[in-house]
């Protein structure tokens, strides 16, 4: 579903647009900014996505977000979004409270949908988001999760090299994700600590993202959980400003009201061990992505915070000379790389956005399901709530549902 739209030029013809509008336009909303705004000059797309609108809840941070981020136009009612001739795809970085609500109401207007990790707040509303999903796909309006470390370059390239079996059978996983922004316990509370809106707290905001990552990089799921959940710090300064992450504190106190800490143990579905790890209180770790997967022929290794290298073990070499190889993902035939600088000129954080619209236009022009699916998201989402379960019982171990 994408619009025809005349450029003026003759010998160009009509031209396919993509109107986006875009709801919420904080720190996810200027990283999926930047990646409207300049996929279409760095890629060679079918369709060219368009800023149509942004919308917030306020109309003067609303208004700016638009001028700052080359949006055409601002809202301060989502829903008006949905009517729109000139939107037809929905981007969602709102509060995961949100998420089920925005996304069901735009696949229901025919709206393709990106939205933010983890799904939903809730498997309830992940199921009631995925079924939307699949009902809307047979109406050809597609929806995707943006687990947005997929698009990584040496990220992607993991996935390849398991794949094509270079590190034979999985044996072990080990995930984590570190960061330290909360770390100083008179650290204002934001609504990422707020369960209400946002679901869990490390758990969801970044565990999710790392077992999206293990299961992404080694095709396999993970099947069952035993885990541990932790708040350090159950009371916190309100925040005197808006900020999303650190921000300023004010006098007043509130209560946290999810986990600041996850350590869970997993069993995959081809038999292989996993462990992962997420918190938010890992002083000098700003945002460790941790990805090991040691196999029966090699092993490969991972840390965004040296995001353009993956560490690949041969197992089958000569045992003189074995030793982890370091691959600098930056040539032309690495994954997404020929499209931006010559070999060794290094990506940066946005440009996995960048490539999660690039693949997001791509399959709505070719009418595929992108990846990840709703589906998808509705899978990590019971990962999460196994883990949660697990964590209430004592750590027992805890089978995650299917579908």
């Amino acid at each position: 579903m994408v619009e025809q739209e005349s450029t003026g030029a003759a010998e160009d013809g009509a031209r396919a647009t993509l109107g986006v509008g875009m709801v919420g336009h904080a720190f996810m909303g200027q990283a999926h900014s930047q990646a409207w705004r300049v996929a279409p000059r760095f890629f060679d797309l079918p369709v060219e996505p368009r800023m149509a609108v942004v919308a917030g809840r306020r109309a003067a941070a609303v208004e700016e977000a638009a001028r700052r981020w080359g949006w055409a136009e601002s809202e301060t009612d989502w829903r008006k979004l949905l009517v729109r001739d000139d939107v037809q795809l929905v981007d969602v970085c709102t509060p995961g409270d949100t998420h089920a609500e925005i996304a069901i109401a735009a696949l229901e207007h025919g709206k393709h949908v990106l939205c933010e990790k983890p799904l939903a707040n809730s498997v309830e509303e992940a199921e009631q988001m995925a079924a939307a999903a699949a009902d809307a796909a047979e109406r050809g309006v597609m929806a995707m999760v943006g687990f947005t470390y997929r698009r990584v370059p040496a990220i992607a390239l993991a996935r390849e090299l398991v794949a094509e079996g270079r590190i034979g059978t999985v044996r072990h996983v080990r995930a984590q994700y570190l960061q330290d922004w909360i770390a100083d316990e008179d650290a204002p509370l934001s609504w990422r600590l707020d369960k209400q809106k946002a679901g869990s707290g490390a758990l969801g905001d970044i565990g999710a993202h790392v077992v999206d990552l293990a299961q992404h990089v080694t095709g396999e799921r993970v099947t069952g959980v035993a885990g541990l959940l932790e708040t350090f710090v159950d009371e916190r300064p309100l925040p005197a400003d808006g900020g999303a992450l650190r921000g300023t504190a004010s006098s007043g106190r509130g209560p946290v009201t999810v986990d600041d800490a996850a350590v869970f143990l997993g069993r995959l579905s081809g038999g292989g061990l996993a462990t992962f790890e997420a918190t938010r209180f890992a002083w000098g770790r700003k945002n460790a992505i941790r990805l090991e997967v040691n196999g029966s022929r090699g092993s490969l290794a991972f840390d965004f915070e040296d995001m353009n290298v993956l560490h690949y073990y041969d197992a089958t070499e000569d045992p003189r000379l074995a030793g982890f190889r370091r691959v600098l993902v930056t040539e032309p035939d690495h994954p997404y790389v020929g499209a931006w600088w010559p070999a060794g000129h290094g990506l940066g954080y946005e440009h996995g956005f960048v490539h999660q619209a690039v693949d997001l236009v791509r399959a709505i022009a070719a009418g595929t399901q992108p990846e990840p699916s709703f589906a998808d998201g509705l899978q990590v989402q019971r990962v999460l709530a196994a883990v949660e379960r697990s964590a209430a019982d004592r750590s027992t171990w805890t089978t995650v549902e299917e579908s």
